[in-house]
């Protein structure tokens, strides 16, 4: 007897086997928070710890890894976007000082290859490993008619808790404070509408080889988003009170996201010349014939998050983070003295926040 559903263009089958490719991979996330395991209707999870918190909050954040997708589409390669969309969503809630406990994601697609959709689920499980957060839920769409068959896109969402009185934020940034650069891996998962004009605009393909990029285009621009919960959670207890404010450079670029967690009143002027941005950034930059300074607002430049400490202990946050495995660096202190900030990006994404403007050249 024929089937409506599959004659419409859904392979429910197709969607069951999917499930049973990625059943171990989920798992492997799990704890004994998770209750119900894999495939219920929604995601349990115990969160009787919080009676021990004094006034717990929670955090939550959701997101997606934007065009990148494309990419990895073009060179059919899915095993990377999981551990992005992991960076977009669970790095945003440790910026608040809390700790990741669970994520779900959402996977909209064309037609459900089973194989695929198993190789992006994994990377979605390697990354709340890696950030010690469980995959409770999610679930996998298909929308013949409105995606093309190899088209799909990936969306996520996570909780996380945090005592009130150990929030970090804005509120605790003071005059004096050192803004500390860490380390991106690379683009991570922004400004890809632009990376990708850029290439179509020079007619390279993702397939294509580009000695200055030391690998295919398609796999240099895949290279995953850096994962920072775990090392900055073990940065905050080791430094208890030094960390005052973190901020994520995802959209919007560098002054603009380090603005959104400085109080209003305060500025610093972050200077190029302590870094040298990371060749990918170089190359496309000129390929577009743009100066780099261009795309400040776009892309990250090689800092993939910002830490605002305590003067008195920076030189202690770099050792740390480097001995976990972070290249990090000073880039320009805190002010709260009155001066004209002509130039400087104030706030931004409706939070009324600090000023920063970048200024020199970079090095190299």
């Amino acid at each position: 007897m024929p089937n409506p559903y599959a004659e419409a263009g859904v392979d429910t089958a197709a969607g069951d086997l999917a499930v049973e490719l990625m059943k171990s991979a989920v798992s492997a996330t799990h704890n004994t928070s998770v209750l119900g395991g894999v495939g219920g209707f929604a995601g349990l999870y115990d969160v009787s710890f919080l009676k021990d918190f004094e006034r717990p909050l929670l955090a939550t954040s959701t997101d997606g890894v934007g065009t990148k997708v494309a990419i990895a589409q073009a060179i059919d390669k899915h095993d990377t976007i999981g551990q992005d969309l992991v960076g977009m969503v669970v790095d945003d809630i440790v910026v608040v000082g809390a700790k990741p406990l669970f994520m779900t994601d959402y996977i909209a697609c064309g037609r459900v290859v089973p194989g695929r959709i198993a190789d992006i689920v994994a990377g979605i499980a390697r990354g709340c490993s890696e950030t010690g957060t469980a995959l409770v839920g999610g679930e996998t769409a298909e929308h013949p008619g409105l995606l093309g068959p190899d088209d799909y896109d990936v969306a996520g969402a996570a909780v996380g808790a945090v005592e009130a009185g150990s929030q970090l934020g804005a509120h605790l940034v003071q005059d004096g404070d050192v803004v500390v650069a860490i380390a991106s891996s690379g683009l991570h998962s922004n400004g890809y509408s632009l990376v990708r004009h850029i290439l179509s605009s020079r007619g390279v393909g993702y397939t294509d080889s580009l000695p200055e990029l030391g690998d295919l285009v398609g796999e240099a621009l895949l290279e995953p988003t850096r994962l920072y919960t775990t090392p900055l959670l073990s940065l905050i207890e080791q430094h208890p009170g030094a960390v005052h404010s973190l901020s994520h450079v995802t959209g919007g670029g560098i002054a603009a996201n380090l603005a959104r967690v400085l109080p209003v009143g305060s500025w610093v002027e972050v200077d190029r010349s302590t870094w040298e941005p990371l060749p990918v950034f170089r190359v496309l930059a000129s390929m577009a014939g743009t100066p780099i300074e261009d795309t400040e607002g776009t892309w990250n430049l090689g800092i993939g998050m910002f830490a605002v400490v305590s003067a008195a202990a920076a030189s202690d946050v770099i050792a740390s983070l480097g001995a976990a495995g972070l290249a990090s660096w000073s880039v320009g202190t805190i002010s709260t003295s009155a001066r004209d900030l002509s130039g400087f990006e104030q706030g931004a994404k409706g939070v009324d926040g600090g000023a920063v403007r970048l200024v020199g050249a970079y090095a190299g």
